[in-house]
């Protein structure tokens, strides 16, 4: 596994759980308002410092005990396919894992899923299905998109879908959203977008962006379509 971070604590990425969080290198997505650079383009990867597995493992063992589970998030960790040995790895030592990912991959998440190598999925809604393309860099297939929805809302696993409001992203866009993978067993958070960081393709800060009073708005419109429906 190509390991570019560790955050050894967090205490909010992992729903009730005390964890650590894996940053994987790589990604099929060029999301044009992604912040996490070093781990998506090749140029920057190439001088992204990598974190050995053995150091990763000796961390983990030390911290039995003391820590609940491990997020594995990137960069895209489905973009590697030695991730369910990686997973059981960890697993081994006892720790619950969460898994962040963009739903490209609906096999190797069905795989890991039957194969009871996660206890959590947070799965990214990038926009509404018209605008998938735009805020996927062009990368998505929609198909893929909405198996791993699917995959989800079978409530196999315990799991999220989130949406980063990003700039260009409208009101209408996510109750489109909402009517797509709205369910009662569906917990929904938007997360506010912070112009603060480098992204990737800056001329999407040039697009309008949400403000806070409007998204709390926005949460109460939809909420009543999902189990639990909150800004983040």
């Amino acid at each position: 596994m190509l390991i570019g971070g560790l955050q050894k604590l967090t205490l909010i990425d992992y729903p009730g759980k005390v964890a650590c969080t894996i940053f994987t290198i790589g990604c099929n997505f060029r999301c044009p308002f992604c912040y996490s650079g070093e781990l998506v383009l090749p140029e920057k990867i190439l001088q992204q410092e990598r974190i050995p597995e053995t150091e990763l493992f000796n961390f983990l063992e030390e911290r039995q005990g003391l820590l609940d589970g491990c997020v594995i998030c990137g960069g895209e960790p489905t973009f590697h396919q030695d991730l369910p040995e990686f997973i059981a790895k960890i697993k081994k030592l006892g720790y619950a894992v969460k898994l962040d990912t963009n739903g490209s991959n609906p096999k190797i998440l069905k795989d890991l899923i039957e194969d009871k190598l996660l206890d959590y999925v947070a799965m990214d809604i990038k926009s509404s299905k018209e605008k998938y393309l735009f805020y996927s860099g062009e990368k998505a297939i929609l198909q893929d998109i909405e198996e791993s929805v699917a995959q989800l809302k079978k409530n196999e696993v315990g799991f999220e879908f989130r949406t980063t409001m990003a700039p260009g992203i409208t009101k209408e866009d996510i109750v489109t959203v909402a009517e797509w993978i709205g369910a009662p067993e569906v917990n929904y958070f938007l997360q506010e977008f912070s112009g603060e960081k480098e992204v990737i393709n800056p001329e999407i800060l040039k697009l309008p962006t949400i403000k806070k009073e409007e998204l709390q708005q926005l949460v109460e419109v939809i909420k009543t379509k999902f189990k639990k429906c909150e800004l983040r």
